[in-house]
């Protein structure tokens, strides 16, 4: 005797095709192009959750190496620096020596070097071997990028896109988390060993299931612009991070930033004599793609930076070990990933040009009113408010940069595109890091020589003063810096350490801000319009 009730049993047969539709998913998981895009996704979704990991691992780092605040700098740099030099050129290289090649090269490379990085005895090791990673990084995402758009085709490529736009926000979301629980349990150097495993097992799947191809049509490597775009942005963040030590007027730095600006020029002269250059600088003729690449600037060195100093901010200030500091930086984390979507609803009725201008200037305000809770020491729940405030911006931002850029380059460029899109992403945080470290390490230095002067302390020598302002700059803030000196000392630096936040926090604002004014002034209303929703084919009302 059948013991389920009618309705069961009339629902079962009248849903013959949604058991279709489950069945059809579960044969579809269980192929090859589902491991394919197992692999492709996971390499994207290590690669955004080891970045977020690490920024809240570098206090930790700082105090077990006995690093400075230039070392804590280059942790960060040395990985972003060539992961924006080689993003774009990968992709050639992936298209010309074979997609599945580079892929498992990248791979390779990215999880060799994490054992390096967890393994690291010194501050020299380490920044080197995350240079290795980062180059690794842009090997494989650009590969993996390649190989999922030559793997899926129609409806199956916007499923398999969907699913990597799902797991990279997700992993920028929980990066915070896992990056503090890590480090607070087993310490920092799992924060880069825990990618050797998830690495291997990458490795095997891709191995075993992604099929070669490349592009018979493929242009030649731009050597020249390689190097020349490499060497201008390495002197760059060079002379910007070592500009406090060595001085601003100093030869030293004056001479990197010569340097950098003669190779990048270089690189602009390499593009424009080419046939086939790796940067078409003629794109940037089209006024809506130039205001959408000064949103992308905006967003990366104005908020996106943030997810690498708010963690130091946390742990120097409220004394937050890295579990607690990942947990609070969530207001900030969870909208990166959540707002995308309010900004997809809101490009029905809203140009781009709204939209991008609208994240901007949140930003802004989010960045104002963070510096003013910093400066006057307001309570935790009112720094909430204005991460909560900056993070909302800037998801907005995270996919409307992109779509808006590409709404006016012709389909047959749109590779190009999207590769100078996302190289002036990582030079725009680079950029970011590395002019809001300057201000970071200046100013509280200004602050600290100020405070001791008024508080009537021993006066300290210029070396004990740049060993304790870098320590402490660092997330270093323990009184064994120098043995020398006192608690009190101490206690000036982590109060001038938080004058000098929030001195980046403003500054950060006004870049917003100017990014903001020149993105409305330069991208075009009508060609970001939303498209028509009626069925005549009559424009919708357009936000501009």
């Amino acid at each position: 005797m059948d013991e389920r009730s009618p309705a069961l049993g009339d629902s079962a047969k009248k849903d013959p095709l949604n058991s279709a539709r489950r069945a059809g998913l579960r044969h579809w998981l269980s192929t090859r192009n589902a491991r394919v895009l197992l692999c492709t996704s996971g390499v994207s979704f290590m690669i955004m959750l080891d970045s977020n990991i690490v920024a809240v691992s570098l206090s930790t780092i700082a105090k077990d190496l006995n690093a400075s605040f230039t070392d804590i700098e280059w942790v960060v740099s040395a990985y972003i620096l060539p992961f924006a030099a080689f993003l774009m050129p990968a992709g050639a290289l992936a298209d010309r020596f074979g997609r599945r090649r580079l892929l498992l090269t990248g791979m390779l490379l990215f999880t060799a070097a994490s054992l390096v990085c967890g393994l690291a005895p010194n501050s020299t090791i380490l920044d080197a071997s995350r240079g290795l990673q980062g180059v690794g990084s842009a090997i494989q995402l650009s590969a993996a990028l390649a190989v999922l758009g030559h793997t899926f085709r129609g409806a199956e490529r916007a499923r398999a896109f969907a699913f990597w736009g799902t797991l990279v926000g997700v992993a920028v979301a929980i990066g915070p988390l896992i990056g503090g629980f890590i480090t607070s349990t087993v310490g920092w150097r799992w924060a880069f060993l825990v990618n050797v495993p998830a690495g291997a097992a990458l490795i095997a799947v891709g191995f075993s299931s992604v099929d070669e191809s490349r592009d018979p049509h493929s242009r030649k490597l731009d050597l020249a612009g390689i190097t020349f775009l490499g060497g201008g942005l390495f002197y760059l963040v060079w002379g910007l991070i070592n500009a406090n030590v060595d001085g601003w007027p100093s030869r030293l730095t004056l001479g990197k930033l010569s340097v950098a600006t003669a190779l990048l020029f270089c690189f602009v002269v390499a593009e424009l004599v080419q046939k086939r250059p790796m940067v078409d600088f003629s794109l940037f003729r089209r006024r809506t793609f130039l205001g959408s690449s000064i949103a992308m600037l905006g967003f990366a060195s104005a908020a996106q930076v943030m997810m690498t100093y708010l963690p130091l901010y946390l742990q120097n200030s409220f004394g937050f070990n890295p579990a607690l500091a990942g947990v609070t930086m969530m207001p900030f984390a969870l909208p990166l990933f959540l707002l995308p979507r309010v900004g997809a609803s809101l490009a029905r009725s809203m140009s781009g040009r709204a939209i991008l201008t609208i994240g901007l200037c949140i930003v802004a305000c989010g960045n104002l009113s963070t510096a003013l809770v910093v400066h006057f020491g307001g309570s935790l729940k009112l720094l909430w408010m204005g991460m909560l405030i900056t993070g909302c911006g800037a998801g907005l931002l995270n996919g409307e940069t992109t779509k808006v850029s590409m709404t006016v380059i012709p389909p047959e460029r749109s590779g190009m595109a999207s590769g100078i899109g996302a190289t002036l992403r990582f030079v725009g945080l680079l950029l970011g890091i590395t002019f809001l470290g300057a201000i970071l390490a200046s100013e509280t230095r200004r602050h600290f020589i100020r405070a001791v002067a008024n508080e009537g302390l021993p006066q300290l020598d210029a070396k004990t003063i740049e060993l304790v302002i870098s320590h402490i700059v660092a997330g270093d803030t323990e009184g064994s810096i120098v043995p020398a000196v006192t608690d009190q000392v101490i206690y000036v630096a982590r109060n001038s350490f938080e004058l000098g936040f929030s001195s980046v926090l403003f500054a950060a604002a006004a870049v917003a801000a100017v990014c903001a004014m020149l993105t409305y002034l330069l991208v075009d209303v009508w060609e970001t319009a939303p498209q028509p929703m009626s069925l005549q084919g009559e424009s919708s009302t357009v936000v501009d």
